[in-house]
């Protein structure tokens, strides 16, 4: 079975996404089967990867309100250990789509689930925002990593997101952890990264 980790923090620009592909990328070169869910309605990831989004037929949103299976939605990559999920645009309408649907925060986990034993790593890469899809993320996986920028504002937000984890974790998944906090950004020769760091 898949580890699962998310790459998450609702502040946009702190390298999150350029975390999760590269760290996706560096793992599937070390022959760690590895699987990238673009969990953000930009699919930076996606095109990141090279996938061109306009020639998909199906997404990570097909998936999630129950028209295909996460088996159906892999895409291959230019390294042949490393598979995605991809997404575009239309992911956005999955806040309002399942509003009102029982169990939404555990879709992309019950997705998942029978693709899983498929990979050693599963790597998901969350939209700038503490919505549905990251509920969604958070649920699915068993461990997050957190890009933080070594400014201000981000260290703010890092205590709003603490306090998402906490819900999330007594909710729905008791078993989920922080594996790390990754600092992006990071300049020495300033006073406010090393504050930051420090904090």
């Amino acid at each position: 079975m898949a580890q699962i980790i998310t790459i998450t923090t609702q502040k946009g620009g702190v390298g999150k996404t350029t975390t999760a592909v590269n760290l996706a990328a560096t793992l599937a070169v070390s022959e760690r089967r590895v699987l990238l869910v673009d969990s953000d309605p930009q699919g930076n990831a996606t095109s990141g990867l090279g996938v061109d989004k306009a020639a998909l037929e199906q997404t990570l949103y097909n998936g999630l309100i129950g028209q295909t299976y996460g088996e159906q939605l892999i895409c291959d990559t230019e390294i042949d250990t490393l598979k995605i999920i991809p997404s575009r645009i239309d992911l956005a309408g999955f806040e309002v789509e399942m509003m009102g649907a029982d169990q939404r925060e555990k879709t992309l986990k019950n997705l998942l689930s029978p693709i899983a034993n498929r990979f050693d790593l599963i790597l998901i890469d969350c939209p700038p925002a503490l919505s549905l899809l990251t509920v969604n993320a958070f649920s699915a996986a068993n461990s997050l990593i957190i890009p933080l920028q070594c400014e201000f504002y981000a260290l703010e937000g890092l205590g709003q997101l603490l306090k998402t984890f906490e819900r999330i974790k007594q909710g729905y998944n008791p078993a989920l952890r922080i594996l790390g906090i990754l600092l992006t950004m990071y300049d020495q020769r300033t006073n406010l990264s090393q504050q930051v760091a420090e904090e």
